[in-house]
């Protein structure tokens, strides 16, 4: 479970096996017992999350979308590997 970075709590990753074929680019978000996902493209949405409230996954969602480079950079390098 490769962790991309960690901000205000939240631990942004991804899976090692992203599925068989391999998903689009998404990020998972975890902290304490909550849990969301987020696709990256093309645009930043939500995919599915359990434990956040809105505020909390629309805090979220801004922090993906300002470091969304950052995050599709390291699922390129790791799936292309």
């Amino acid at each position: 479970m490769p962790i991309v970075f960690e901000s205000h709590g939240f631990k942004f990753f991804f899976y090692s096996n992203e599925g068989d074929p391999l998903e689009p680019v998404h990020i998972h978000v975890r902290k304490e017992r909550s849990v969301a996902k987020f696709w990256l493209n093309p645009e930043v949405r939500l995919a599915g999350s359990y434990g956040y409230s809105a505020v909390e996954l629309n805090r979220i969602r801004k922090i993906i979308d300002n470091r969304r480079s950052e995050i599709e950079g390291a699922w390129n390098e790791y799936f292309a590997a």
